[in-house]
């Protein structure tokens, strides 16, 4: 009787890589969390499934609309959209315990119900650095949070990217000092000024605060030019809001700090229309994209928020974190060609290839290289040469070393560069 053979797939929305690729990726990571540590990051995990009354008290709107959340007998509980949230909910819980100002790394899967689209996911890697700190938290640190993806994206060897940032504070007191009272409405439209157009964005800001009022608006959020001009032109406002002053201060503290702290100024750019869609951000916000690849949308955003555990404890903790999208990231450079000719510091170095009754030497050539911090394997199956050397090609192995009873006797080895086909001797 035939069995009933079950197509192998996967379900829509999640990413699986070949091991080539699952190189690169792995390879990716690890320089990312050498920058992180480098510079006085710790590491942490949190739990994927966390309670419901936990992940979602403070979420709402979109967000909420995307959580998977689920029942286990009496439990309720959802998975995590995001390393921020349980980020906030581990600070609460172990506060006691930690030393303030906290910087957290977190690398790890989240969860994400959204409409399935082209380099959109459902299960995604994020790379986080999160600052968290007591009773109140230095502005210099949301320039050191976008430094550390500037220094990331250097790592890999990323060079096409540009910051832009903003201050919600600055739309916040424009709109306060307009008396308009549908303020999540404005500040949403503003977010999908890049989806719907200008034409639908201005149509659609006149129906909800006037035509007045809607010209002022686009008049400040399309404001163009280098950091300081955009900052002198803002403050040509004669606004006297006092949140809309303190956004402009702070907008000019990061950029200054940035440059500071080496990132070129053509790696970043103010841009007012940038305001995060998450419900938690209250100052600093940027998003990142790929120069000339713009239309991938953002590989890297984060921002200020003042009090996200607040739904967890009566201690003030504000922070201000970013997050690289890794799966969308590799997407995208897989995308742009950027991956092919990635070398991957993982990558396998020497394939020894044994002819005839050599396995003994094989071995003790892999372990030498080994020692000296080559990746070295050998290839253990009986074999003809030809299907080794397919194997050896598809593997996409550095370099090849046959190994037959000449050199066995002779202890004289080449190796062969499977890219060049170029032959050296090595001496072990």
């Amino acid at each position: 009787m035939k069995n009933n053979i079950i197509k192998p797939s996967i379900l829509a929305g999640f990413m699986e890589l070949l091991p080539k690729n699952q190189k690169k990726f792995d390879d990716i990571v690890s320089k990312i969390k050498a920058v992180y540590e480098e510079n006085g990051c710790e590491a942490i995990d949190t739990p994927i499934i966390e309670k419901s009354e936990v992940l979602l008290a403070k979420s709402g709107g979109e967000t909420e609309k995307q959580v998977y959340s689920f029942e286990k007998g009496k439990n309720k509980m959802a998975l995590r959209f995001d390393l921020t949230v349980p980020f906030a909910r581990y600070t609460a819980q172990h506060f006691d315990e930690l030393a303030f100002p906290f910087r957290r790394y977190q690398i790890g899967k989240v969860y994400r119900g959204e409409r399935n689209q082209r380099g959109r996911y459902r299960e995604l890697y994020q790379y986080d650095v999160d600052v968290i700190g007591k009773n109140s938290l230095s502005i210099n640190n949301d320039a050191w949070v976008i430094n550390l993806a500037d220094r990331a994206f250097k790592a890999i060897g990323l060079t096409s990217y540009k910051f832009q940032i903003s201050n919600r504070k600055i739309l916040k007191g424009i709109l306060s000092e307009l008396e308009i009272e549908r303020e999540n409405d404005v500040m949403t439209l503003i977010d999908k000024y890049d989806k719907i157009g200008e034409k639908c964005f201005n149509d659609e800001l006149t129906k909800v605060i006037g035509s007045e009022q809607a010209e002022i608006i686009n008049n400040i959020i399309s404001i163009e030019g280098s950091s300081d001009e955009t900052i002198k032109r803002l403050s040509e406002f004669k606004f006297s809001n006092e949140t809309f002053i303190e956004g402009i201060k702070e907008l000019e503290k990061v950029t200054n700090i940035l440059s500071c702290l080496g990132v070129s100024s053509d790696k970043f750019t103010i841009n007012l229309k940038i305001i995060r869609g998450l419900d938690y951000y209250t100052g600093t916000v940027f998003e990142t994209f790929l120069t000339g690849n713009e239309s991938y949308g953002s590989v890297c955003s984060g921002g200020r928020y003042d009090n996200l555990a607040e739904k967890y404890t009566n201690n003030i903790l504000p922070g201000v974190g970013m997050s690289i999208g890794l799966t969308r990231l590799f997407f995208v450079l897989s995308e742009i060609g950027f991956l092919d000719t990635y070398k991957a510091n993982n990558s396998l170095d020497y394939l020894i290839l044994p002819l005839g009754d050599t396995m003994d030497y094989c071995i003790e050539v892999m372990n030498d290289l080994q020692k000296k911090n080559y990746v070295a394997t050998v290839y253990f199956e009986e074999s003809t040469l030809k299907k080794m050397m397919i194997y050896a090609n598809k593997i996409q192995a550095e370099n090849v070393i046959i190994i037959g009873e000449d050199e066995v006797k002779n202890k004289r080895l080449k190796s062969k560069n499977m890219k060049t086909g170029e032959e050296t001797y090595i001496n072990l």
